[in-house]
């Protein structure tokens, strides 16, 4: 009989969310909008401390909205974190921009202040500045956003902070999301708390949100019948996700917690291996640890990184490899890309030894310690 699977992230659903769902089937809304979709966009920017928020169908439908708002038009630049999902990315090119990638630093695997500075510079040289940057927190990390933000200041610059996988993150007190002009979180079935699909955006800018909002309902007027004057977006979360959403955030935190254990746990199992580190918490905030990853010496480890993932895949385990960043997706070979050191690319470094291990919040101590046996094994 083979070993039951062990999932990267898994969703972790209880009863809160069953009942609330049973509560929106039996008032019959079911379609987009509703009740629940009022009250989760509340509850949603209660919690994080954001001045509003709008339920979406997705965290890159959420993107998206963000560089309309900003007016972005084709062959604008947007500036991009290179190690992260293409989601992040995939919006520019929804409005014809070009997108040119930052590299990450050592302390936090986001993105760059040095690359950052050396990019807006030579923007400015080539009298090109980008209508935005997309900053993204990595694995639930808060990038340093003090040091990006005093930088795309001085340009005049608005941040997009892509925190689809920081949701129960801080930055120095702050919610991770509440720090750009505009936020984006992820209820995707892998993200710490889930609504099977669905994103949301946090802002100040309430203006900016109503719009949103009505860009995301197909940019429908107000008038009695069906009337349109630009081109709006089937963009918003129904009713029945929202409901699932709002028994979600009410055990945030305690996921939050269960993760931030995951990661305690492989730290005091697997840091007496040589070469083997793991992603570091920047002092100025607190992860949610999304994922547990890390990085292996080539030089020290039996097995490289891929090989892991084949020999762990063996014993019904889901491991992944660090993202592998968007410079050197085929899809945006030619976009320019700038590195945080002359000597290489830190990305590339960790896409090339870097490793994501088994965190959901509902694994259980036996699959935690069949994970670190395998893994030991492996290394």
């Amino acid at each position: 009989m083979s070993l039951p699977r062990i999932y990267l992230s898994a969703p972790h659903m209880g009863d809160q969310e069953f009942h609330l769902l049973r509560e929106a089937f039996e008032s019959n809304w079911i379609a987009p909008l509703g009740p629940h979709v009022d009250a989760f966009e509340r509850e949603v920017a209660e919690k994080v401390g954001a001045g509003g928020a709008v339920a979406l169908s997705s965290g890159t439908a959420a993107i998206h909205l963000a560089l309309r708002l900003l007016r972005v038009q084709p062959g604008d630049a947007i500036f991009c974190s290179s190690l992260t999902f293409v989601a992040s990315a995939n919006p520019i090119l929804y409005e014809s921009a070009e997108p040119v990638f930052i590299d990450s630093d050592e302390a936090t695997w986001n993105m760059s202040p040095p690359a950052l500075q050396i990019a807006l510079d030579d923007a400015e040289k080539r009298g090109r500045l980008p209508k935005a940057v997309i900053v993204t927190n990595l694995y639930g990390h808060s990038a340093d956003m003090d040091a990006l933000q005093a930088i795309c200041r001085r340009y005049e610059v608005p941040i997009i902070e892509d925190a689809a996988e920081s949701l129960g993150a801080t930055y120095k007190g702050k919610a991770s999301g509440t720090l750009g002009r505009y936020g984006i979180y992820s209820f995707n079935g892998n993200k710490i708390i889930t609504t099977s699909g669905g994103g949301m955006m946090v802002s100040e800018d309430v203006e900016g949100l109503k719009k949103a909002r009505y860009l995301s309902t197909q940019a429908r007027e107000p008038f009695p019948y069906y009337q349109h004057s630009e081109v709006g977006y089937n963009y918003r979360m129904s009713n029945l996700l929202a409901a699932v959403g709002r028994g979600q955030m009410r055990v945030l935190d305690e996921r939050v917690r269960a993760r931030r254990a995951n990661f305690e746990r492989y730290m005091s199992e697997l840091s007496d291996i040589e070469g083997l580190r793991f992603m570091p918490e920047a002092p100025y905030g607190q992860s949610n640890r999304w994922l547990t990853t890390l990085t292996l010496d080539p030089a020290r480890s039996r097995m490289s990184p891929l090989e892991i993932v084949k020999e762990m895949e063996t014993q019904n385990i889901e491991v992944r490899p660090v993202w592998k960043p968007l410079h050197l997706q085929p899809l945006y070979a030619h976009a320019r890309f700038y590195t945080h050191e002359a000597s290489g690319s830190v990305s590339e470094r960790l896409f090339n030894q870097g490793l994501c291990m088994p965190s959901g919040s509902s694994l259980t101590e036996e699959d935690l310690s069949r994970v670190i046996a395998c893994f030991r094994k492996c290394v």
